[in-house]
């Protein structure tokens, strides 16, 4: 029976992994917007008429309305279950792929990329990682969690290069197009594996059910929670936590919706490189944070994070004044940036999951997702302001660099209780284990 709940649990990781996958198509948005720029420059009959500011409004629009949706999706995959909720989600983001595909218009890219996108994407996110956390122990939180955000992290290794291909072959407007009805088939299709645990289920695996009296004492102080959205708004930890994914958030998505455009002056046509380069340190930093906030807590793991960004985004200065950097060292820095950036988006969902439960997880991670979305809103809109007024981005590293310092101030003051006991109730139920 353990086998074959391990089988079950297995396959929806793997049908989450896949459809965020496909929905990871934001993160290679530098590449269209590369291609939306040149197309302005050449300013031909059928070129896009944008102003050169507004170029990140797709995908800052994208990025709030995928945050926001999230809780509105959060609580259909609560009530209705994974599998409608990510059909949803592929279907929509089908058809704003396919809108896009049609027009040049500035309005209509914010609608179907921004909006529809955004809502498809919050979707099928949203369907992916309660259903495959379901299957496990509450010890492998951090690390299914980060194995399956890791999809939407690795999505621009593939699409990266892709769509670069693509775009200069078939033009954007039939790279859309493909790409629209590719997701909606690949989402819907993955969509059916996705299921919930029947009820009474009880994870294999779980170490911390040793019937010892020290075992049972700690988790008599770690009792089962079920909050919801109304409660967990009521706490200050939460909103901690929320400006705190907000800044993580907002620099990590403020490099990667402009990664391609930092990386052409060095890289030229290959530029892609980075943004793939990229995507893998995405995705090794949700996997990575995630199994090692399982073992040292998610405090310690979100401080080392974060006091390692700030490093990098104050490393990355001198790389905006040059166009002479060396391509290894931008290869390296955007790796290393994604990585760190990857990282929260395990460790907080982990959190979410820690302090208030799984039965409206869904919701209450997409108020909390919130932050996420306004972060990638403020800090994108403000980083192409910035860059399109200097002609640089080192204004809007600084910035970052900064708030990710005040991040780490924040993450040393604060104590989380709960987190404590969960460590003290690991440490107990490893001892209580027989050699």
């Amino acid at each position: 029976m353990a086998e074959l709940r391990n089988a079950n649990g297995v396959i929806v990781t793997v049908a989450g992994t896949g459809i965020n996958l496909a929905l990871g198509v934001l993160y290679a948005w530098s590449i269209f917007k590369g291609a939306i720029k040149e197309s302005i420059q050449a300013n031909g009959p059928d070129s896009f008429q944008w102003d050169p500011v507004t170029l990140n409004d797709p995908y800052a629009v994208c990025c709030i309305v995928f945050a926001c949706m999230m809780i509105v999706a959060g609580k259909v995959q609560d009530k209705y279950g994974p599998r409608l909720t990510a059909m949803i989600g592929g279907l929509l983001v089908g058809t704003g792929f396919v809108w896009i595909s049609q027009t040049s218009a500035y309005l209509s890219w914010v609608l179907g990329f921004g909006v529809l996108a955004g809502s498809g994407i919050a979707f099928g996110y949203a369907a992916a990682t309660p259903a495959a956390l379901k299957w496990f122990h509450q010890s492998k939180t951090g690390m299914i969690s980060g194995i399956v955000v890791a999809g939407f992290g690795l999505a621009s290794v593939y699409i990266a290069p892709f769509a670069q291909y693509l775009i200069q072959t078939r033009g954007i407007h039939v790279s859309m197009l493909f790409f629209g009805i590719s997701f909606f088939v690949v989402v819907s299709l993955l969509a059916v594996f996705l299921k919930n645990p029947p009820s009474g289920y009880s994870p294999p695996g779980d170490y911390v059910r040793q019937r010892s009296a020290d075992s049972r004492g700690a988790r008599s102080k770690f009792p089962t929670v079920h909050a919801g959205p109304a409660e967990i708004l009521q706490q200050p930890f939460f909103w901690l936590l929320w400006v705190l994914f907000f800044i993580g958030a907002g620099a990590g998505l403020m490099v990667i919706g402009s990664m391609a455009g930092m990386a052409k002056a060095s890289m030229g046509q290959n530029a892609f490189v980075a943004v793939a380069i990229m995507a893998i340190g995405n995705a090794g930093g949700r996997i990575t944070a995630g199994i090692l906030s399982d073992r040292i807590g998610r405090k310690r793991s979100l401080l080392a994070i974060f006091s390692f960004q700030a490093m990098l985004m104050f490393a990355a200065i001198p790389l905006t004044t040059t166009g002479s950097a060396n391509p290894t060292v931008i290869v390296l820095l955007a790796a290393l940036i994604g990585f760190n950036y990857g990282a929260n988006l395990s460790l907080f969902p982990s959190y979410a999951k820690d302090l208030w439960g799984m039965k409206n997880f869904g919701v209450n991670y997409g108020v909390l997702f919130t932050a996420w979305g306004l972060g990638g809103l403020v800090m994108s809109r403000f980083s192409e302001s910035l860059a399109a007024q200097s002609g640089s981005f080192r204004a809007s590293f600084m910035t970052a660099g900064a708030l990710l310092l005040a991040g780490t101030v924040i993450i040393l003051l604060m104590r989380d209780r709960k987190e404590e006991m969960r460590q003290e109730l690991r440490r107990q139920a490893v001892k209580a284990v027989p050699a």
